[in-house]
């Protein structure tokens, strides 16, 4: 009966394109940063794609947080939506952050050891937040789209994946540095 009614009312479908921009932005950004700690000229060079990707990101967010006030039939519920853009942006971007602390401090590596260990924790703390994150949303998603939309449960694994492996990597470089500063103290 309320199928005709829900026919007619007003959809949101690209909420999934808003999180896969977002996603290849934040790791757009990732990737320039990485290009940027290798220093000299590659400083200046990706300096300004690090701070492009980031307002491309915050503008992204935007934009979702907005199609969520204006949508009347959203993928999923509106506030899983705001919270999942909220903190991929956060997460992702918190990490990069810490990574860009981290490494001028192994300049002086006796010296910071503890600031080194506490960034390395705080990643690998970010990281897990995001295995969690990753998991409740693919719960979420399957439940919005088990019984007619497979096509978004399948857009919206992989954006989920995306972006966990994008954390994975800051992981992964926190590992690195937390190793690098214990062979050397």
């Amino acid at each position: 009966m309320l199928s005709w009614f829900n026919a007619l009312m007003p959809r949101e479908e690209r909420f999934f394109d808003l999180f896969a921009r977002h996603s290849e932005t934040v790791a757009a950004g990732a990737k320039a940063l990485r290009e940027m700690l290798e220093g000299g000229d590659a400083v200046a060079l990706n300096y300004k794609t690090v701070m492009d990707r980031e307002q491309d990101a915050d503008n992204i967010t935007r934009d979702v947080l907005i199609a969520v006030r204006r949508t009347f039939i959203t993928p999923f519920d509106r506030g899983d939506i705001k919270n999942l853009i909220t903190a991929m942006d956060d997460a992702i971007v918190t990490a990069a952050g810490l990574v860009q602390e981290a490494t001028p401090l192994l300049s002086s590596i006796n010296t910071n050891s503890a600031r080194i260990s506490q960034i390395s924790e705080r990643i690998s703390q970010i990281e897990g937040q995001a295995d969690d994150l990753h998991d409740i949303g693919l719960q979420e998603l399957y439940r919005a789209n088990q019984p007619s939309n497979s096509m978004a449960f399948f857009i919206g694994v992989e954006v989920y994946d995306h972006l966990e492996k994008v954390v994975d990597r800051f992981d992964d470089v926190a590992n690195e540095i937390h190793g690098i500063m214990l062979e050397n103290v």
